[in-house]
């Protein structure tokens, strides 16, 4: 499939009105549509100053100097561009579910797979940045950075943003602390980092949680996008099956019973509670979507009631 089919056409429209919802104004080196707190050379005003020798003379005010005799210059609001990162989990556990289901009155519905959710959220994400003149930059992880897009800028950007996410195939085992932990895995620019990843990850979670922590100490805004099939929230088996790791490619045979299914939520449960804590703890952000809700309903409703997109 080609790359322009990733994201569908209407839904880019919806997604060119909308900006995110960051809380850094950060500096970079070009202008961007972002305001920052800081003074610099956009085209609104801000205020006056008086002159000081090496100031940019194409600034200096000679109305104000022709009614006072005093020189000022003009201060204009700065608006900076973020650094954006998205980092997409391409590990095989998310190559995972998919296909077809009933939907009543409506015939069949269907539902990605995990990976290509994802890199649809990701896309979303990253088209709505290069929209806003942000700077953005893309890279694919499993236990270790397999792919990175360099820094894009500007609309006309997004269809190499598309065919990097289209072009992405899945990899092995996943582990954020591990792809982090290579050398230039980090982001080098303070920013906001997005992280699509189902998070069923082969590592012990203080490994994860002291990744977690370089990444805020490196000056990042997380945003942590959990991606999850129905079946993986919800499982409805029944009866004695062979469970494969996808990852690992070892089986285990189970006796699904509701016992067993009970135990599986309380997991479920006390996994997600500590994601969330863990994002919380350090300032970040944490949501979970499911591959059968549509995009507008993951950006427009999960999304934006988070503040991370806004219209």
């Amino acid at each position: 499939m080609s790359a322009e089919y990733l994201l569908p056409p209407d839904w880019m429209v919806q997604l060119e009105r909308m900006s995110l919802g960051s809380a850094k104004r950060v500096a970079g080196t070009l202008q961007g549509k972002r305001r920052s707190s800081r003074l610099g050379s956009s085209l609104e005003f801000a205020d006056y100053r008086p002159y000081a020798p090496g100031d940019d003379i194409r600034r200096f005010d000679w109305g104000v100097y022709a009614r006072t005799g005093k020189p000022f210059v003009r201060q204009f609001m700065d608006e900076q561009e973020l650094m954006v990162s998205l980092y997409v989990d391409c590990s095989a556990s998310m190559d995972f579910a998919g296909g077809t289901r009933g939907r009543e009155g409506n015939g069949n519905e269907a539902i990605p797979s995990k990976l290509r959710y994802a890199k649809q959220l990701a896309a979303s994400i990253g088209y709505v940045a290069l929209c806003s003149y942000e700077r953005l930059q893309a890279c694919c992880f499993s236990s270790q950075i397999d792919a990175r897009l360099p820094v894009l800028r500007g609309r006309g950007a997004a269809h190499r943003l598309f065919r990097f996410f289209q072009d992405a195939a899945p990899g092995e085992e996943g582990s954020l602390a591990a792809a982090f932990g290579a050398p230039g895995a980090m982001p080098r620019l303070p920013g906001m980092t997005w992280i699509f990843s189902d998070f069923w990850l082969d590592e012990r979670e203080e490994d994860l949680g002291l990744m977690l922590s370089r990444l805020r100490g490196a000056g990042q805004e997380v945003v942590l996008v959990q991606v999850l099939a129905p079946e993986e929230i919800a499982p409805a088996y029944s009866g004695d099956l062979r469970l494969i790791d996808s990852e690992l490619g070892t089986g285990k045979d189970i006796a699904f019973t509701g016992k067993v299914l009970r135990a599986y939520q309380d997991e479920l449960e006390r996994y997600q509670e500590y994601l969330m804590k863990l994002a919380a703890d350090r300032g970040m952000t944490f949501i979970r979507v499911s591959t059968d809700m549509s995009l507008q309903k993951a950006v427009f409703g999960v999304m934006a009631e988070a503040g991370l997109v806004i219209a």
